[in-house]
């Protein structure tokens, strides 16, 4: 985490930072994550939805909470917990652009890299993912496993 922190911090010397995170899922992986950005920053929340009780996103990508904080002129991190489909990403970073940011770039606990509908890179990466169902440590299958302190394949 803390190497995370030290690149995030570099890469905005100057500026807003507005670190986004995507509800539910990113929300420990955030708490942790803003720590170790040893810089002045404000934190927002979204909530998007793709998956309800299945295990394979559907597609059909539903915002059930936008950020009330303004984003124009703002750096814009995008915290998510898993990079999967893309799809909600894909969905949510055509959302923010059009807010006009200075800069909107995502960060993401986990990368599947198996994203083929996500068009814009995932600068900041924890860990590479398996080709799973992944929970714990706030991913979650229908709201469950949240609370595991480590992360989980549920096959």
């Amino acid at each position: 985490m803390q190497e995370l922190g030290d690149e995030i911090t570099a890469a905005y010397p100057d500026g807003d930072l507005l670190v986004l995170g995507l509800l539910k899922g990113s929300f420990i992986f955030l708490s942790d994550l803003v720590r170790h950005i040893r810089r002045p920053l404000q934190v927002d929340f979204l909530v998007a939805s793709s998956y309800g009780d299945a295990t394979v996103s559907s597609g059909n990508v539903r915002l059930l909470y936008d950020p009330e904080t303004q984003l124009e002129g703002k750096h814009i991190l995008l915290v998510e917990d898993i990079v999967d489909s893309g799809r909600t990403l894909s969905r949510l970073m055509d959302l923010l652009s059009v807010r006009r940011p200075q800069s909107l770039e995502i960060c993401a606990l986990l990368h599947k890299h198996i994203a083929e509908h996500l068009h814009h890179p995932t600068r900041f990466v924890g860990f590479d993912a398996p080709h799973e169902f992944l929970v714990g440590y706030g991913l979650d299958h229908a709201e469950n496993f949240r609370h595991l302190p480590y992360i989980a394949s549920l096959q």
